[in-house]
């Protein structure tokens, strides 16, 4: 059957809202009350407890409490601890300028009055205690709410045991049964599989029964609702009991809960298919979840014919081993994580070797195909496509990494993932997958080279020359070898960044030139257009009318390609120099452009810049008021992307300039007021047109 003869995806299940809270009164108001005597709670207990969603909930009821906000910064799919810092920082919106994202974080939030969540922490325990410990000696008034299987042993840290819902006791009436937390979910559930399911004299029994088996557990109880859509209650009750009285006659000392959940999901797991079983299996390697032609390229194969993974697919969304997300992209599956901790026990380590060529040639194949570093119209789905997939790209650079067989694989896909890592503000993560690979890659291959200049450059953007420029220094070594001398031009380009960032701008804009030259000559269009913006954003305060002709070249170029990040970019770039040639009004619009395009995709760093220009175009207008504001929503955003105007060269002048400037005209009382209401508020709706007006 083709792909245009097969049933729509739509055939998986309406797309799912968030499950209803149910229950949990009486957790959620100790949880509040705790939080408001300590600045670290711990909610632990079983798998499949609910932890999660109980700490979302109390994230909710909370969010008016703190002034800056409540934060919540999913940790499931995070398999390295080294990790953890910058995995933090990029949730809360802070792409890295120094090599140490925890200190980074110490400083953003120290004056924040703000709740920290995070959420499944028990696989990186200690990496955990540690961020925690440093996070709340150096943030007086931040507090953190975790949820863990077992506890971070803090200083101050205050735990809450999370129950299973209550249940029933024999031999109530329907009345009393219907108030116990555990069947009211399960009644919202199965009405959500079996519309119009409701409690009532005739099936009360049988829901008491099922609440007691499962003990209260939440998850065992959803994976059991879902099996109302293939049998009525009364069966499912008998299937549950037959099976965890078999399960019980095998343990003498009885089920404990966490026992109970395995038996749960040992039962869900026999309900389906041998086809369905390996898919789940299968569909385990995958932490960030996955779509239809993912889970065909890597699973299909080996007792699983292509043709059949929808309808497999289907069938584990039924009975509630899958979650179906639509989402623009179409859509995407999803486990919970105690569902896909099993699902990988249950992967044969023969097969999973199997796949896990599968899933590193897949990945591969994802990363290269959709490099952002190509001017093409389609760089925002791209980029949207990465950050998606970001988790099992992770996880299939693990897998590269962890044996030497595979390691230049690895080191190739962190490479093509350069701009990825810069425009995310992904910079520790980078380097890290790059200085691991670098490590097991030590021969002189072009691998290496390629990932040296690549490393060098974001520990320039870090500010680290300390490793930066021992890595250039090789990489130069390495391009003037045979069958390398492509690498030759990105050396040199960051060679020039190497040499603005210690001052000497004339050589910089030299070694640029000569690396632009040098991709003409190769006809590499889009490494020309990268040399073109660093041209003309570093060039701008050296030779402002040759940064200007690189700008105009490069927003030429990438108009006709329609790339429209890279346009966005390009007019940053071109009204910087602008700016510097005196042309307000021409600079102005560009960079107000510009803006809008970075809050629409909320791309902070350039937002960042062109805040700070457009401020300084404020006051050569003679509005003085509007730039010292600018400034301020500019100053809150640079501690947001952790460094200052002062650090970029072509910032740091006339930052000082407009300061002064608006300073002198509206005077000291007048221009802080001002300043502090721009940080303050930030981005007010209209605000980036008004300015550049």
């Amino acid at each position: 059957m083709s792909r245009t003869e097969r049933r729509p995806a739509a055939r998986t299940g309406p797309p799912m809202e968030a499950p209803r809270f149910v229950g949990r009164r009486r957790e959620v108001s100790q949880a509040r009350q705790m939080l408001s005597h300590t600045r670290l709670l711990t909610l632990t207990g079983v798998g499949g407890v609910g932890k999660t969603r109980l700490a979302a909930r109390v994230a909710e009821t909370l969010g008016r409490t703190y002034k800056d906000g409540v934060e919540t910064v999913e940790l499931a799919t995070l398999e390295a601890g080294d990790l953890l810092a910058p995995t933090v920082a990029a949730a809360l919106g802070l792409p890295e300028a120094g090599p140490d994202p925890a200190t980074m974080l110490v400083d953003y939030l120290a004056d924040k009055r703000m709740l920290l969540v995070l959420d499944n922490c028990e696989h990186l325990l200690e990496d955990c205690a540690r961020l925690v410990e440093q996070l709340l000696r150096g943030a007086a008034r931040l507090r953190i709410l975790v949820t863990s299987r077992q506890t971070l042993r803090v200083s101050g840290e205050q735990v809450l045991v999370v129950p299973s819902l209550s249940v029933p006791d024999h031999g109530h009436q329907p009345s009393d049964i219907a108030r116990h937390d555990s069947v009211r979910l399960f009644v919202d559930r199965a009405a959500s599989v079996w519309p119009g399911f409701s409690l009532d004299a005739r099936n009360a029994a049988c829901l008491a029964r099922l609440a007691q088996r499962l003990e209260g557990i939440p998850l065992a109880i959803e994976l059991a609702a879902a099996r109302l859509r293939a049998v009525p209650l009364e069966q499912l009750t008998r299937e549950v009991e037959e099976h965890f009285d078999v399960v019980a006659r095998a343990s003498p000392t009885g089920l404990p809960r966490h026992r109970t959940l395995r038996a749960t999901m040992d039962w869900s797991f026999d309900l389906c298919s041998p086809a369905e079983q390996r898919l789940w299996a299968r569909l385990s390697m995958f932490p960030g979840g996955t779509d239809l032609d993912t889970a065909e390229a890597v699973c299909a194969g080996d007792e699983i014919d292509l043709a059949d993974v929808i309808d497999l697919l289907a069938g584990l969304v039924d009975k509630s081993v899958l979650v179906g997300e639509q989402g623009q992209a179409g859509v995407r599956y999803r486990m919970l994580e105690s569902i896909r901790a099993y699902g990988y026990e249950r992967l044969d380590p023969s097969e999973a070797r199997a796949l896990r060529g599968r899933y590193i040639d897949h990945y591969r194949d994802v990363v290269e195909g959709h490099r952002i570093d190509r001017i093409v119209p389609d760089q925002l789905e791209r980029y949207r496509l990465l950050r998606r997939e970001l988790p099992n790209v992770r996880a299939a650079l693990e897998m590269c990494l962890s044996e030497p067989s595979t390691a230049v694989e690895g080191l190739e896909t962190a490479t093509a993932m350069w701009l990825y890592w810069l425009l995310a503000g992904s910079l520790t993560e980078g380097r890290y997958w790059l200085e691991r690979g670098l490590d097991l890659v030590p021969g002189a291959v072009g691998a290496r080279a390629m990932a040296l200049w690549v490393d060098s450059m974001l520990a320039l953007r870090q500010g680290d020359l300390a490793v930066a420029m021992p890595s250039l220094e090789e990489c130069h070594t390495m391009a003037r070898q045979a069958d390398n001398e492509n690498v030759l031009p990105f050396a040199i380009r960051t060679s020039g960044l190497a040499a603005f960032s210690t001052g000497d701008a004339p050589r910089g804009l030299a070694l640029l030139e000569e690396s632009l030259a040098l991709h003409r000559a190769t006809g590499d269009i889009d490494s020309v257009a990268f040399n073109l913006y660093y041209a003309a954003v570093y060039g701008s305060t050296e030779d402002p009318a040759r940064a200007a002709r690189f700008g105009e070249e490069l927003l030429a170029l990438c108009e006709t390609h329609h790339a429209s990040m890279s346009c966005s970019h390009a007019k940053l770039a071109l009204g910087i120099a602008m700016w510097n040639l005196g042309d307000c009004c021409r600079a102005g619009a560009l960079v107000s452009e510009a803006a809008e395009f970075a809050q629409k995709i909320n791309d902070r760093w350039t937002l960042t810049q062109c805040l700070e220009v457009l401020a300084w175009t404020a006051g050569a207008r003679g509005d003085h008021e509007r730039a010292a504001r600018t400034l301020g929503a500019a100053h809150a955003l640079w501690q947001v992307v952790g460094t200052t105007p002062a650090r970029l060269g072509y910032h740091a002048r006339w930052h000082e300039r407009c300061a002064e400037q608006s300073r002198r005209k509206l005077g000291e009382r007048a221009f802080t007021a001002a300043f502090r209401d721009g940080a303050r508020h930030g981005l007010e709706p209209g605000l980036i047109s008004a300015i550049g007006a």
